[in-house]
């Protein structure tokens, strides 16, 4: 169900209607008000099983690629696709601020680590940077994405690519 509600919520949004994400799961509507009373709910726990999958994506990626710079790359492609198909998340989210704060919270915990273990494993074999943090990286790449919601013609990825291309140092 939740991979089927995030690939609604990709191409409609989060105020797509449950009857659609229903369909696509092979579910009735109420099997999922059974499992997400409210669609909010839906909408954190699809969020939460992203973030899960973005986290356990960094230690794979570093693994399974020839460098650290292209994990670095593959996952930070990753987290771009993450951050663009959260049509709405924030408007829906912003009756609950305890909520969305906790989920903000849960976000920085799970990916910020991440982030920084891709960072230090690419620094540490010499192919980018040292100076950078995490957290400052992946606020680069999410106000690099703000702008694609709203222009079809903005290319929020390309921005993102030259962006990790400025992190590397010069052979």
């Amino acid at each position: 169900m939740l991979d089927a509600a995030a690939a609604i919520f990709v191409t409609s949004g989060v105020e797509a209607p449950l009857r659609d994400i229903a369909a696509k799961a092979g579910v009735g509507t109420a099997t999922i008000y059974r499992h997400f009373p409210t669609r909010a709910d839906l909408i954190i726990a699809v969020y939460r099983h992203q973030i899960e999958a973005l986290a356990e994506a960094g230690p794979a990626l570093l693994a399974s690629s020839a460098t650290p710079h292209a994990a670095l790359g593959r996952w930070i492609d990753r987290f771009v696709d993450f951050l663009v198909t959260k049509h709405g998340l924030a408007a829906v989210l912003q009756s609950d601020e305890t909520g969305f704060d906790a989920l903000h919270a849960y976000f920085l915990d799970r990916l910020v680590p991440v982030c920084g273990r891709l960072l230090e494993a690419a620094a540490a074999a010499g192919e980018i940077r040292s100076d950078l943090s995490a957290l400052e990286l992946m606020r680069g790449v999410g106000n690099l994405c703000i702008g694609s919601e709203n222009n079809p013609h903005y290319d929020a990825r390309r921005l993102v690519e030259l962006l990790i291309a400025g992190l590397r140092l010069p052979r």
